[in-house]
């Protein structure tokens, strides 16, 4: 997959016929239109330059590989013109004769605002800025889970402020774990996706992520952090009459640092009551570290509920500043079952009524973090919003009449800004705004790629910065 010609829609082969005659220049732009969160986290378009358009990207080999498969997806010869892929490698090496411009990864920016323009840099390739939409589109994904994930440490943070004592907002980094890699749709959306969720948070068990933050945003180490963990196929080895006995031995294998135990295989609640809680609480007490304590089926605020009940009836509790109960520090529990954006609050407002602590639960979240996604969670959008026919200058637009479901016509939320654009912030917060309105202000869009250079490398530390809460 790293013939570009082949990574479009495939009907934008035949764009460069049906642009109208004189057309030599067309300029495009990204927005979040809306969606389920009010602001959006601009991330991963890195990765896609790097991965796929920076360098010569446009080989004789693609170019011929190309002629022989789009023939056969349009069962017609008069489609798809190498000529055009030919033009970019004489005339320009193999380069993309195009600029993007955007603003700074990490940026949290309000829906309805551009985030990203792109056109082309020569005007006999006009056809190739929105031949370009397909891929770069695809930045709605990283962008997503990186605002869904900060999303979820607003909710964190809301807690931790009303329950947690002070000392703990440090943990906040770990709260939620990125479980999500096995149940990915691909290893390259488990990297960009992970790596986005580590924009807001540390802890993951997806190993790609922290790789794709390393190569492509020069992360200085392994961003996302991890802990030694069992699962089930380690802890029902000796069967339910064996379990205690697995417990002992993980408790003897790692008797320093932090460390995870499933403990649901057989009854969690015995498991907390019996084993933990009794048969090994005075070495669990003794340990240099933490035994993290995890249910992992059931109704998490009912499971949860009851095994901080058994936990703190076990091995006692304190109250912090704020009056709420905290477990010794050696004894923590972790919830990776039923965790999204919904659940979440809901756990924890639980936990609140319950006079516990947010600081003795840390998250796992795999498929709703990765995968419960899609383009329209935030109503991503590449318009073409300028161009340039027979020298002329036009302001390019939609602004489609639908049907509500009362019968009334009303205008689209699918309408689109028109001209060249400028992202700029005041005192009132971000505003999109015409590009040659207000000259005094800055333009935080910044040229990022051009001519097939990656002008603009983001690291991942500075990235995180921008996105901090």
């Amino acid at each position: 997959m790293e013939n570009l010609i082949l990574l479009a829609d495939a009907y934008k082969n035949s764009h460069h016929k049906l642009y109208v005659p004189g057309t030599s220049h067309i300029y495009s732009y990204l927005e979040s239109r809306g969606g389920r969160f009010e602001e959006t986290v601009f991330y991963g378009l890195q990765y896609f330059l790097k991965a796929y358009l920076e360098g010569p990207v446009i080989t004789a080999e693609k170019i011929r590989e190309a002629g022989q498969m789009l023939p056969e997806v349009f069962g017609r010869n008069d489609v798809y013109d190498a000529s055009r892929f030919e033009y970019i490698l004489a005339r320009h090496g193999g380069h993309l004769p195009v600029k993007i411009r955007a603003v700074p990864e990490g940026t949290v920016v309000p829906v309805k605002n551009v985030l990203m323009t792109i056109e082309n840099t020569d005007p006999a390739c006009y056809w190739l800025t929105n031949f370009l939409e397909t891929l770069l589109m695809q930045v709605w994904y990283p962008c997503t889970v990186a605002t869904l994930s900060r999303e979820i440490k607003k909710v964190v943070l809301k807690y931790y402020k009303a329950t947690a004592s002070g000392a703990f907002f440090d943990g906040i980094d770990f709260v939620l774990n990125d479980f999500g890699f096995r149940g990915a749709s691909s290893v390259e959306g488990a990297g960009i996706g992970g790596s986005a969720h580590l924009v807001n948070f540390s802890g993951s068990d997806t190993l790609v992520a922290s790789t794709f933050a390393k190569r492509y945003y020069h992360a200085a180490s392994a961003p996302g952090l991890s802990i030694p963990a069992t699962e089930h196929s380690i802890v029902t080895l000796l069967g339910e009459e064996g379990e205690a006995d697995i417990f002992k031995h993980v408790l003897d294998t790692f008797p320093e640092g932090t460390i995870a135990c499933v403990s649901d295989s057989y009854n969690i609640f015995r498991a907390c009551s019996e084993y933990w809680g009794t048969e090994l609480k005075e070495q669990v007490l003794a340990r240099k570290g933490t035994l993290v304590i995890r249910p992992d089926s059931g109704d998490p605020v009912r499971t949860l509920l009851e095994v901080f009940s058994i936990l703190m009836d076990k091995f006692g509790f304190t109250l912090n500043e704020k009056g709420y109960k905290v477990l010794p520090p050696q004894v923590r529990v972790i919830q990776g079952d039923g965790i999204s954006y919904t659940s979440i609050p809901e756990i924890y407002e639980a936990l609140k009524q319950a006079g516990v602590s947010a600081e003795n639960l840390v998250l796992g979240m795999g498929g709703a973090l990765l995968q419960r996604v899609n383009r329209d969670t935030q109503e991503f959008a590449l318009k073409c919003s300028y161009a340039e026919i027979n020298g002329q200058s036009v302001d390019v637009y939609k602004s489609p009449v639908e049907m509500d479901a009362e019968g009334r016509l009303r205008t689209s939320f699918k309408k689109s800004k028109a001209g060249k654009l400028k992202l700029v912030k005041d005192l009132d917060g971000f505003k999109t705004l015409p590009l040659a309105e207000r000259p005094d202000a800055e333009d935080l869009l910044q040229t990022v790629f051009e001519n097939g250079k990656v002008v603009k490398d983001r690291r991942f530390e500075d990235i995180r910065k921008l996105a901090a809460l």
